[in-house]
């Protein structure tokens, strides 16, 4: 029944944490690190622990998945400069920096390198979830670098623990050998995935197919990348950037409303229960501990949890000044960020479930039969620095926001105007040829003219500030919402009468139900 049990616990912890961050303003991730942390205390789940196989082959392309589909391409290029050396760079250089201090403090320089290869990457899960409220440029940054930074780690972190098991030598051919098939074998293993899928999907015509197909996706192209033995999450990454560039022109409506509302729910219930089970490991690391054994470790987790934000605070303030000696373009110029903005990066560098999953990860003999020097320091280590900057950061970054000063970022607000505005006057314009080639009657095409010249109408009198014809609009779009409440008690009063069949209802439910999201989305954006 422990089984059971902790779906229920799970799922209690996970609507809980969400309800109350928002009465709180406290972030999701810390109440739900600390919901674990708590029920770490409860005997029937003092065994529970995060599984290193299903955080990185069921976990890790589910949420990486999702977020590459919903991460611009566009600022992707924009910015690729930043991003590639945060992901390759500032990993190689926070891998080293914690190994130095792991080193001090008594670990081997084998055991010493894995630790500092599961502490480099950020976590793509926690930064979508903290780090809200940023301009746009600053957020895909730091989404594009959790998303790729995990490849150059885990590369590392697999040469590490080869090394320190006996398996292989070190050598740099042999690490940059790795590093080049783990992205070229990632990129081309998602790109061919997102072609098969391409082809799939525009073979089919039913929603949920399609969606079975859009689950089977992000797996699919972690296997065959790690049959090529190249990065599953570079894969991952390349088909959700390539699938999210080509979508919108084969993806049918339908099914994309049937895949988000899946892809929504099942990342939001993936990511609380992540954040639960890192709490948990976490109460469970500790508690392994005697009395003289805490105020030691606490004393590690802090300088290692220091090393890893001094690294990245330091990397923040010396690159930039290095890329602005070498690179004196006017357009690079335009593109400077100042001393306090980038302050807001440096905080936002979350630790999480992908670095507690590579420490768990570490096997427990080497080839010899010993057992694997330091393991169990490499998982207290981890466990406490992943919670240390989850909670201490997440707290502090939005004191940091206010203080960076950011501007405000109105461009996608522009630009989202800019589209609703063309996509209207353009399909007015095309009109009557739509028509004529449709074939539609007089009086159908004068229905339809009438209702854009009246939507183009609203539009443009809103632009020119208009507020008593926007007050109209908002309550017409009020009475036809009241209409279709009426409509939908009307038809649940004759089921209840057993006029109607329960399948009835339903079949009218679902029309309603459209209209009604329609409407309410339409009146939130006239708010």
């Amino acid at each position: 029944m422990l089984g059971l049990e902790l779906v229920v616990v799970l799922g209690v912890c996970i609507l809980a944490s969400s309800v109350a961050s928002g009465r709180l303003r406290v972030a999701a991730p810390v109440l739900l690190v600390l919901c674990g942390a708590v029920l770490g205390f409860v005997p029937a789940l003092e065994s529970v622990s995060l599984p290193p196989e299903a955080m990185l082959l069921i976990f890790l392309p589910a949420l990486l998945y999702w977020e590459s589909l919903n991460t611009s391409l566009r600022e992707i290029r924009s910015n690729l400069r930043p991003i590639v050396l945060l992901s390759t760079l500032l990993v190689l250089a926070t891998a080293a920096a914690v190994a130095a201090v792991a080193h001090a403090l008594g670990l081997d320089w084998g055991p010493a390198w894995v630790l500092g290869a599961a502490l480099a990457p950020t976590d793509a899960t926690a930064v979508s979830a903290i780090a809200r409220g940023m301009p746009r440029r600053t957020t895909t940054i730091l989404r594009a670098e959790s998303l790729i930074n995990d490849g150059t780690a885990l590369v590392i972190y697999a040469i590490a623990v080869a090394i320190t098991t006996g398996e292989q030598q070190f050598s740099t051919g042999l690490v940059g050998f790795r590093l080049l098939l783990s992205y070229a074998g990632g990129a081309a293993a998602g790109l061919l995935v997102a072609w098969l899928v391409v082809q799939v999907r525009k073979r089919l015509d039913n929603p949920v197919h399609e969606t079975c197909v859009s689950i089977l996706t992000p797996f699919a192209a972690f296997l065959l990348a790690e049959l090529v033995h190249g990065s599953g999450v570079i894969a991952v990454v390349t088909c959700g950037l390539a699938l999210a560039r080509v979508g919108p022109r084969i993806v049918r409506a339908d099914a994309r409303q049937v895949s988000t509302a899946f892809w929504s729910i099942a990342t939001f219930l993936l990511n609380g229960a992540l954040f639960v089970l890192i709490g948990l490991q976490a109460n469970s690391a500790v508690r392994s501990l005697d009395g003289s054994e805490i105020l030691t470790a606490a004393g590690a987790i802090g300088l290692v949890a220091l090393t890893v934000a001094g690294t990245r605070l330091l990397w923040s303030y010396t690159t930039p000044y290095i890329i602005r000696a070498i690179d004196r373009r006017p357009q690079q110029r335009l593109r400077r960020v100042g001393a306090r903005q980038r302050l807001v990066s440096s905080a936002a560098g979350f630790r999480g479930a992908v670095s507690l999953a590579a420490a768990l990860a570490v096997p427990e003999t080497v080839v010899g039969g010993g057992p694997f020097p330091f393991r169990e320091e490499i998982v207290l280590i981890t466990s406490g620095v992943v919670v240390l900057t989850l909670v201490v950061q997440s707290v502090m970054l939005p004191s940091i926001i206010r203080f960076s000063q950011l501007p405000d970022d109105t461009a996608l607000d522009e630009e989202l105007r800019l589209a609703q505005a063309t996509a209207s006057e353009e399909a007015y314009e095309a009109l009557p040829s739509l028509a004529d080639k449709v074939g539609v009657s007089d009086v159908v095409y004068k229905r339809v003219l009438a209702e854009y010249e009246h939507h183009l109408e609203v539009r443009r009198a809103k632009e020119a500030g208009d507020d008593e014809v926007a007050q109209s609009e908002l309550e017409y779009t009020t009475l036809r919402l009241e209409l279709i409440a009426h409509k939908r008690a009307t038809v649940v009063r004759l089921r209840d009468e057993a006029t109607i069949d329960d399948t009835v209802l339903r079949a009218v439910q679902r029309r309603l139900d459209v209209e009604e999201v329609r409407l309410s989305r339409r009146e939130i954006e006239e708010d």
